[in-house]
């Protein structure tokens, strides 16, 4: 093995390194908002080690490491600085390549979980990181923050040791296709509403920031509130997941929103049915984020795709998206019905878990291919 030396992101050639996820204007030390996101090299040398810094509350930080495309570890990592060991004794001259990411989603009630990349040591040289010809971004709640992919099914603690890009149908799918992706998600949030008929709990209000779910000084401070440049990374379909947690609303006691004093509540009427004034809000909802969609990624196909907790809104969310298409006249946009998950593919948390990713994936990687002509 030969002498480290320490090489911080900044002084990293453009096309020797690649930055996963979306990402602001500070690049040293580079912030890592969501799951899913971090940073690609390929190396020559024996040994390599990469400098973090992570601040928490009560949501430690996960990451986790691939090199080759091949998954290698997870780990929680404390708050404070760290320098970790992504491979040593390796053979000197052969290329590697390294993926290293976060696996906990955006924490939007804890606002000092960060993860900031510095640097690397290695004695090897940085080479030239093949680009992707294809782009995913993935919209979604807890299902694409891969929440009950990992532990058992009795797990039920609400941790991020549960949480995960790497066993997740999102990163799953746009690894079968050979594509670059991007994660917004949140457990938890809707199109509309959140799952406890919190109204300011839906992506649609955080999408056009670099990182609205993340709350706080801090963030603020490392761009997570400024506008986000979608010209910089343009996609060739956006999979929207919602609608869960809208459905699950109309079930929950009202929420008094602590903003404005004011009492939200999805109704049910009677005889059990949903209200259909509440149901057209999320009609409209739809409407107005495929608009938000559509605007920022002019090009792109979008897949609403839904079903792995269930299917109750599949008229509703159809409704919005057969809307919108005859409102703009948009006939690159699709919705697309996912497995549901079973008593024999749940993970933890009553969520799914890794059979119930590996059956989405295969069904939204068919439907992809089809779509957009990606044959291999």
């Amino acid at each position: 093995m030969g002498e480290l030396r320490y090489v911080e992101l900044k002084d990293i050639a453009n096309e020797n390194i690649h930055v996963l996820g979306r990402m602001g204007k500070q690049r040293q030390p580079l912030p890592v908002f969501f799951n899913g996101a971090g940073v690609e090299v390929v190396v020559t040398g024996s040994e390599l080690w990469i400098d973090v810094e992570t601040d928490s509350d009560v949501n430690e930080m996960w990451i986790a490491v691939e090199i080759n495309g091949a998954f290698m570890a997870r780990q929680m990592l404390l708050p404070g600085e760290h320098s970790l060991c992504l491979f040593r004794s390796m053979e000197q001259t052969t290329p590697k390549r390294v993926r290293f990411y976060r696996e906990l989603q955006a924490m939007n009630d804890d606002p000092k979980v960060k993860l900031l990349i510095k640097g690397f040591k290695l004695d090897g040289e940085f080479q030239k990181v093949p680009q992707y010809s294809r782009k995913i971004e993935f919209i979604g709640d807890s299902i694409t923050s891969g929440e009950g992919s990992y532990g058992a099914f009795d797990d039920v603690d609400w941790i991020p040791m549960y949480m995960s890009a790497s066993a997740n149908y999102g990163p799953m799918t746009a690894k079968a296709l050979g594509a670059d992706y991007h994660l917004i998600s949140q457990g938890g949030w809707g199109v509309f509403v959140g799952w406890d008929n919190d109204v300011r709990h839906n992506l649609p209000s955080v999408y056009e920031k670099v990182c609205g779910l993340a709350n706080g000084e801090m963030n603020k401070a490392l761009g997570a509130a400024d506008e986000y440049d979608f010209s910089s990374w343009q996609p060739d379909a956006v999979i929207v997941n919602l609608g869960t947690n809208d459905d699950t609303s109309f079930n929950q006691p009202e929420f008094v929103n602590p903003d404005d004093g004011r009492v939200y509540k999805m109704r049910v009427n009677d005889d059990g049915t949903r209200s259909r004034d509440d149901e057209l809000k999320i009609v409209d909802a739809v409407v107005n984020f495929l608009t938000m969609i559509r605007k920022h990624n002019p090009k792109a196909e979008i897949i609403w795709c839904y079903g792995m907790l269930g299917s109750n809104l599949n008229l509703v969310l159809t409704e919005g998206i057969n809307k919108y298409k005859e409102k703009a006249g948009d006939e690159k946009v699709s919705f697309f019905q996912l497995p549901n998950t079973t008593m024999d593919t749940f993970g933890s948390h009553m969520h799914p878990g890794p059979k119930s990713h590996q059956n989405a994936t295969k069904e939204l990687v068919d439907y992809l291919r089809n779509k957009l002509g990606w044959v291999d």
